[in-house]
């Protein structure tokens, strides 16, 4: 009941308020959103706190989320799996002389654009921009941190490569409803015979397609924005109790990171009391991590936590949650 009433919610709100011609996809990706998609909405609600007049920089501490990354290995084969029962509902129809008409022509000869691929996950060309211009952005911000020549002991880079798979049956079954919804909306559509993990793969090739090759004529257009509006609600709820606010469990495990920052600080502040030379010390800790990384050390900060009596439970709350405008605003 709760489940529907969400979905009459969002029908009701993006049906009246989205114009089509208005709506970029790109920018309703949850945390595949890319930087610069956000960086004008960033910019516009975001202010940065000032470093007063009297204080000098001593030590930076960067937890920043990855770049732009191509399919893991497991979402490719997902891919191709896609493309495979693609081809069989083609051939079913035309063995049945069932029109394919309403079905579009790009979709009736798809196939993965990471076919055959033997690596994924790796940082993309426009990832490595991405973390190119991030870091063009932290050295103008803080110059007096960046006035050396790189080496690993001043200007140490650590990276993160964990994932949390706890609760994912749970949230499956809450993402449900919405798949069906969803289903049944292009089924009649397009008189195609979809099921919803065609759904669900097919919402992960929109934000590939349009955050890695920026397509957005093809898997993006099967769906409306009041759908995007849907599926993205879908992924910040699955955001929101795997890694976010939704589990007390997931802040909890940011403990030793923080543990690590306040570390780093006080080595920082000593050796600058004790007048060590410069280049003998550390002067900014930089770690590149995953979401299972970033959004648990934010949640342990008490960031980005709008409104209070957030918890798993009340549906609603997810909507404070929003990933994609604000997920980039903890890399600057």
């Amino acid at each position: 009941m709760a489940m529907a009433a969400i979905l009459l919610l969002f029908l009701t709100l993006f049906s009246n308020s989205k114009a089509d011609q208005d709506f970029d996809i790109r920018q309703h990706l949850s945390t595949v959103t890319r930087y610069g998609a956000v960086k004008d909405i960033v910019d516009s609600s975001f202010s940065s706190s000032d470093i007063p007049d009297a204080c000098t920089p001593l030590h930076l501490n960067l937890v920043a989320r990855h770049g732009t990354r191509s399919p893991t290995k497991k979402r490719m084969r997902e891919l191709e799996k896609l493309a495979s029962h693609i081809r069989e509902l083609v051939k079913e129809a035309n063995y049945n002389n069932v029109s394919l008409q309403k079905v579009p022509a790009w979709l009736q000869q798809w196939e993965s654009p990471w076919k055959g691929k033997l690596k994924g996950g790796q940082l993309d060309r426009k990832g490595e921009e991405e973390l190119y211009q991030l870091g063009i952005r932290v050295r103008e911000r803080f110059p007096d941190i960046f006035n050396e020549e790189y080496h690993p002991d001043v200007y140490p880079i650590r990276t993160t490569h964990d994932y949390r798979k706890n609760h994912e049956l749970a949230v499956n079954k809450m993402k449900e409803p919405i798949l069906v919804e969803i289903t049944s909306a292009l089924v009649k559509r397009y008189e195609f015979k979809f099921t919803i993990h065609d759904i669900s793969s097919l919402w992960f090739l929109s934000k590939q397609e349009s955050s890695l090759l920026d397509i957005t004529d093809q898997a993006c257009s099967l769906f409306s924005p009041t759908e995007v509006a849907l599926l993205e609600w879908m992924d910040d709820l699955e955001v929101f109790i795997l890694k976010g606010y939704g589990n007390a469990l997931n802040y909890r495990i940011g403990v030793p990171l923080l543990k690590d920052v306040v570390q780093s600080m006080d080595q920082a502040i000593k050796a600058k009391e004790d007048n060590h030379a410069p280049g003998s010390y550390e002067k900014a800790r930089l770690r590149f991590a995953h979401a299972e990384t970033v959004v648990p050390f934010s949640c342990l900060l008490g960031l980005f936590l709008e409104g209070s009596g957030l918890h798993a439970d009340i549906f609603v709350s997810i909507e404070m949650f929003q990933i994609s405008s604000e997920y980039r605003k903890r890399s600057l």
